[in-house]
């Protein structure tokens, strides 16, 4: 395939880089990204064929569960965003997880982790790979002196979320890392609140950093998809070996949406940001809330290390209603714009209530250890107008506290 352009400067700027890094031109010099839409590939010879299950070129390929040229100008644009010399596409946020993950340890290694994930990150770490004989260590990831203790000469990998899911804590990413770096540990960062608009994980020294492309990246809910990104080493070496033999490999299809999406990715997640802080401060004191959680605002337990690590506070809200599930039920059902769901990152607010559905398979202790109370909400904002998003929230508020609350 032909690049169809001379090469872009290095220096360019990361929305340039969402519309043009990684472009694969075939020879119809199409302007839009081309959907190879097919499974296998043919070669022009035995011999071909026989060199290129040996080792492939940039631009050769064997089948698409271990590659695909719209999958491979995906990883190649969103590297290019990250700052990583390479990426791997999964077919879903949590394979990539999973991979990056699995695809590191075996039986004995030693991981540290901060408490503070998802639902789904939470089992992998407590489920799965401990059944295969990992030891797992779980820390407060806001305390520096826990990691600190927790990290041994044996550790092997770090994992946390850059920002929790779905209490907003912030990690001091450049500090875990260089803790975990003094003994030879892998930083991997789950950095999908944050996003590689607001910030780039591996700047502050991760050396793995892992994306639910089905959020922000697609940001208009129509597929899923996740990436891995990294040095090519890691990526190539590591996590290929093992996504591609297991089939968690992304398709064609849904890498050229989130290509598409990629273009638009800055101005949408710049857009949500300034809404969200919007949001978050119109909300605050009002009657109901026992509290509304956004790293921009002062009261932010991380406000200055968030302000320090991002461009901006992020898309998410996180709001404690007062007089728990059934109150938080009540504002959930007076919505009238915004929309429940268990997605976020996307073109319309969507709010959930994570004890019932994100988080609702840890024990009531466990969620409470976490800060998940029963009136917790999460709340992803959208691009609609914030003055329309404050004024729903702001009935459906007054509803929930209304007669017979």
């Amino acid at each position: 395939m032909s690049q169809g352009k001379r090469p872009l400067p290095a220096d360019i700027h990361p929305r340039t880089q969402a519309v043009h890094s990684g472009t694969r031109r075939s020879q119809y010099g199409e302007v839009s990204e081309a959907i190879f839409l097919t499974q296998g590939f043919v070669y022009d010879s035995a011999e071909q064929a026989e060199a290129r299950f040996i080792e492939t070129g940039d631009d050769e390929f064997i089948y698409a569960r271990y590659g695909n040229p719209t999958v491979r100008m995906f990883e190649d644009r969103i590297a290019a965003l990250e700052g990583t010399e390479d990426a791997f596409a999964t077919a879903s946020g949590m394979a990539a997880v999973n991979g990056a993950l699995t695809a590191l340890l075996k039986a004995g290694d030693h991981v540290v982790s901060a408490k503070a994930l998802f639902g789904s990150c939470l089992y992998i770490l407590e489920e799965i790979l401990t059944r295969y004989g990992v030891e797992v260590t779980f820390v407060d990831g806001t305390d520096l002196d826990q990691w600190r203790a927790a990290i041994r000469p044996d550790t092997k990998a770090v994992f946390f979320e850059s920002m929790s899911n779905p209490t907003l804590e912030v990690i001091d990413i450049r500090a875990v890392s260089d803790l975990a770096h003094a003994v030879g540990a892998l930083v991997i960062v789950d950095n999908v609140f944050a996003t590689p608009v607001l910030q780039r994980s591996g700047d502050l020294g991760a050396d793995v950093i892992v994306y639910s492309a089905t959020k922000h990246i697609d940001g208009q809910g129509r597929c899923l998809g996740g990436v891995i990104c990294g040095t090519r080493q890691f990526v190539r070496k590591v996590a290929e070996p093992y996504l591609k033999h297991t089939g968690g490999s992304l398709s064609p299809f849904n890498a050229w949406v989130m290509l598409k999406a990629l273009e638009t990715m800055d101005l949408r997640v710049r857009a949500q940001a300034d809404s969200a802080l919007k949001v978050a401060q119109a909300l605050q004191g009002l009657p109901g809330l026992s509290r509304v959680i956004h790293p921009f605002l002062t009261d932010h337990p991380q406000h200055d290390l968030a302000r320090a690590q991002m461009d901006a506070g992020g898309t998410m809200i996180a709001l404690d209603v007062a007089g728990g599930k059934e109150a938080a039920f009540k504002l959930l059902n007076a919505l009238q714009i915004i929309v429940i769901s268990n997605n976020l990152g996307d073109a319309k607010s969507i709010i959930t209530h994570p004890a019932t559905t994100t988080h609702q398979r840890l024990t009531p202790e466990q969620r409470a250890g976490l800060g998940i109370s029963d009136g917790l909400l999460r709340l992803s904002i959208g691009l609609e107008d914030a003055g329309d998003l404050i004024a729903d929230l702001t009935q459906a508020l007054a509803a929930a506290q209304g007669p017979g609350s």
